[in-house]
């Protein structure tokens, strides 16, 4: 990638200059993005982390109680619908489930639909919860966001949209 003089360096660049000196053949242009987005989003997903801590819950906790609220009143899904969302086994499902149930914020009950089923509810705590540490997360999200401006970041939005949509293809 072409870099601009008043550009920072960071530790991708480091790690470029070394390929380029040992490997000058490699255009390391897809190590320069993908190495900036791994180190991004574990940066993030740290501190994220630590705003959800704070309403005692961890990130894992809060994707499920986010997909619930996300899902709308009356803010249930069944434990399957949860763990293809979240993309989780059944038993990494349970052990969130029993977690967020002992603490109030949700609810598992029969299906009325399917007597082999369950659902799960936010509870009115949940939903509270859940929206007051969406904002949190949020804003942590937004604060690393500020750097590039409101122009440059729906541009980056856009660029990552695109590059997320030709990875999806087989």
């Amino acid at each position: 990638m072409s870099e601009r003089p008043e550009q920072r360096k960071d530790p991708v660049d480091a790690i470029i200059g070394q390929w380029a000196t040992v490997r000058p053949d490699l255009d390391t242009t897809a190590m320069e993005v993908f190495g900036r987005i791994n180190r991004l989003s574990h940066a993030l997903g740290e501190r994220v982390g630590q705003a959800y801590a704070k309403f005692g819950i961890s990130r894992g906790e809060f994707d499920v109680l986010a997909t619930l609220r996300r899902s709308g009143e009356p803010f249930t899904l069944s434990p399957r619908q949860l763990s293809a969302t979240l993309m989780l086994t059944t038993g990494g499902m349970t052990g969130r489930l029993d977690k967020l149930e002992r603490a109030g914020l949700l609810r598992r009950s029969p299906d009325p639909h399917d007597r082999r089923g369950l659902q799960v509810t936010l509870t009115d705590e949940g939903l509270a919860l859940v929206d007051e540490a969406v904002g949190a997360g949020l804003a942590v999200q937004t604060e690393a966001l500020s750097a590039l401006g409101a122009e440059r970041a729906g541009q980056l939005a856009g660029l990552l949209r695109d590059l997320l949509a030709g990875t999806d293809r087989p």
